[in-house]
């Protein structure tokens, strides 16, 4: 159920919607996140690579970016499971903000070698709706995880 929902969530972004930047903000990134801060056990950190290779074939990005991004979220995030013996959830949304924010800055500079630069700028409007979005891909994560464990 979590890797479904999280390849599921990476096919939002292709919703035909009209705006001349993109503001959408990667469903299957901040799923991915919200899953691993709820349960930890139920995503282990090599599933990273083989959802962030599915996000980066749906959504068009260049293939790898999210897999070294969504990994390498993942093993930071069970480096600090190591150090920290409990989290509250003002501290879980302080982690995905910082983890998403990482993986935004990372497109753009992707991007950027690319050859096609966008202004540092740019990216905020889909981090912020990213961020303030967290609770609700947290939500929906506690709530298939009740409906998995209680059919």
């Amino acid at each position: 159920m979590p890797a479904l929902s999280v390849a599921l969530a990476s096919l939002l972004p292709l919703v035909p919607v009209v705006a001349e930047v993109g503001w959408f903000p990667e469903t299957g990134f901040l799923l991915l996140l919200a899953w691993r801060l709820l349960r930890s056990d139920v995503i282990p950190a090599w599933w990273a690579a083989p959802l962030g290779l599915w996000n980066d074939l749906v959504l068009g990005l260049p293939i790898g970016l999210s897999v070294a991004t969504w990994t390498g979220a993942m093993i930071l995030l069970d480096l600090l499971d190591r150090r920290t013996m409990w989290r509250d959830y003002w501290l879980e949304w302080l982690l995905a903000a910082s983890l998403l924010a990482l993986a935004e800055v990372a497109r753009r500079e992707v991007d950027s070698a690319m050859g096609a630069p966008y202004d540092l700028l740019a990216i905020i409007p889909p981090l912020l709706i990213a961020i303030l979005t967290f609770p609700l891909a947290a939500f929906v994560a506690s709530a298939l995880d009740r409906w998995r464990l209680n059919p």
